[in-house]
């Protein structure tokens, strides 16, 4: 018991999961979605574009078992702990980052359900109407949307081609945003 915690399986374990994390956090900091697609180059755009990743994430291994179920809860686990961190940096007080933790949760969850129920019914236009609605609310259109939408539906399909062990292993690959 003690070697497991302390030992090399913990450090191997960590290092997977800084693994997974650093290219899921390099996936949604592509220059393209910023320059390219307009997604809002501050806080809140950043944070969309990490959940819309975490969420492709998840998605990838939603319904697995044993190792990857694991995998999924640290990283979810990871991306919690990194807004809090976030957070704290951008100056809210350790009083305020629990209401804004619970808000920001509530956010992804919330997305999460609806990029899942239109990945499900491969529905390309719900899926973009989706994104408009939480990356760019700020806008009556947002005609970037459709080529963000394309890119999740490729990017689901390829995380999809993935094997599980090779995820398991710290390395997941995300498209290129320009391709």
């Amino acid at each position: 018991m003690f070697q497991r915690l302390f030992g090399r399986e913990r450090h191997a374990n960590r290092a997977i999961t800084e693994a997974l994390y650093g290219q899921i956090v390099a996936a949604a900091r592509q220059t393209f979605f910023y320059s390219d697609w307009n997604v809002p180059d501050m806080p809140l755009g950043r944070f969309e574009m990490l959940s819309l990743h975490m969420f492709l994430f998840q998605h990838r291994l939603h319904g697995e078992s044993g190792v990857a179920a694991d995998v999924a809860q640290v990283l979810i686990d990871e991306f919690f702990t990194d807004v809090d961190h976030s957070l704290r940096e951008l100056g809210i007080s350790d009083v305020g980052v629990p209401k804004r933790m619970k808000k920001l949760a509530k956010m992804y969850y919330g997305r999460t359900a609806a990029y899942a129920d239109a990945l499900e019914r491969n529905d390309a236009g719900d899926l973009g109407a989706a994104l408009g609605r939480n990356v760019r609310p700020d806008v009556a259109e947002w005609p970037e949307a459709a080529a963000l939408a394309t890119y999740v539906m490729r990017a689901r399909d390829e995380l999809a081609a993935q094997p599980t062990a090779t995820i398991c292993a710290g390395t997941v690959v995300f498209p290129a945003a320009a391709g």
